[in-house]
Formats: structure tokens, sequence, C-alpha cells
């Protein structure tokens, strides 16, 4: 019977805490892509990750139609697989939230990329910490459906009061540790935006 009372916290409450971390760490995962795709005054390839054109009418994503590269901080270089899709991924950008119309010389499309104003970065800032704060919310619903799991165990039984308040702790350690991951994201880049 000992080997029962253990098994809930050891093997079932070790499987809770994990399942639980999986969930918290999609929505770090979730938050990282978010925050990448926050234009800062640097040009990286990200920035058209959400970016879809008509291809064959399809809405393809950009990045799968071309390679995309850096040459510099401020500029991104388009180069399209197909030469036939340079206009559709021209008119994607131009409607995009970018703000930038691309520079077509017939084979690459170049995004230049002012440095945005002081409003402009303190927007971004508010940008970046709504999406952190998105994450967060994320992660204290997983711990509240974990911690309401744990609790209807106790009630069944399944687990004693002392395991119950155990796997609470180990949840709460969990969210405090991956809201920290989420405050630590943020800040990094809002040192980015907010560079000169």
């Amino acid at each position: 019977m000992a080997k029962d009372e253990k098994r809930p916290e050891g093997v079932g409450g070790a499987v809770l805490v994990s399942e639980a971390e999986g969930r918290m760490r999609k929505a770090v995962d979730r938050v990282v892509h978010e925050l990448a795709s926050i234009r800062s005054g640097r040009a990286v390839p990200a920035l058209l990750d959400r970016i879809e054109a008509e291809y064959y009418g399809t809405p393809t994503p950009v990045k799968q139609m071309a390679t995309i590269s850096s040459p510099d901080a401020r500029t991104l270089l388009i180069t399209p697989y197909d030469r036939t899709a340079l206009s559709a991924i021209e008119k994607a950008i131009q409607k995009s939230d970018l703000g930038i119309n691309p520079g077509n010389d017939g084979q690459n499309l170049r995004l230049v990329f002012p440095p945005p104003t002081e409003e402009r970065r303190r927007e971004l800032v508010k940008i970046a910490k709504r999406e952190a704060e998105e994450g967060k919310v994320v992660v204290r619903n997983v711990r509240r459906d974990e911690n309401d799991r744990v609790k209807a165990l106790e009630k069944k039984g399944e687990l004693t009061q002392d395991q119950s308040k155990a796997l609470q702790d180990q949840l709460q350690k969990l969210t405090d540790r991956t809201t920290a991951d989420i405050d630590r994201l943020v800040a990094a880049k809002e040192a980015e935006i907010l560079e000169i």
C-alpha cells in the first residue's frame, strides 16, 4: 500500500509536472517567435515570417519562396527561387505592416529599414511587453489547470494532502522560473529596441 501511495507523486506527479513544463515551454517559444518578428531597427529575416504571397493561387510564406539574407544591419535581400514570384512577394511586402517599400532590381528585392523614431521605439517596447504578458498569462493558466488536476486527484484519494501540496509547490516554482525566462527575453528585446 505504501508503494501505491508514492506512485502518484513519484511517477504520476512527475508526469504531471513534466506535461506542465512542456506546455509552459511552448508558451515561451511562442513569445520568442513573436518577439523576433518585432522590428527593432535591425534587419532580421524573422521579420518576414508572417508574410505570405500568392504563389500559383496559394498563399505561401515568403521564407518558403525565397532566400532571405541580411547583407548589413539595416538591409534584407530577398532572392526568389522562382523569378516569376518576385512581383507577388513585392506586393505582399507592400501590403504588410512592415511599412517598407521594397526595391526591385528584377532579380532581387531589397528592403532597407530606416532606424525607428523614438516614439516608434516606445510603441515597439509596448508591443513586446504585451506579447510577454500574453505568454505569462498562458503560463499561469497552465499552472491553474495543473493545480486543478492535482486537487482532483487529492479529492479522489489518489494523492495525499502532503503529496498534493508538494506538487502544487513544484508547479509554482516551475511557473516562477518560466515567467522569469519571459521577463529576461522581453528585457533583452527592450534593450535591443531602445539601442541607438
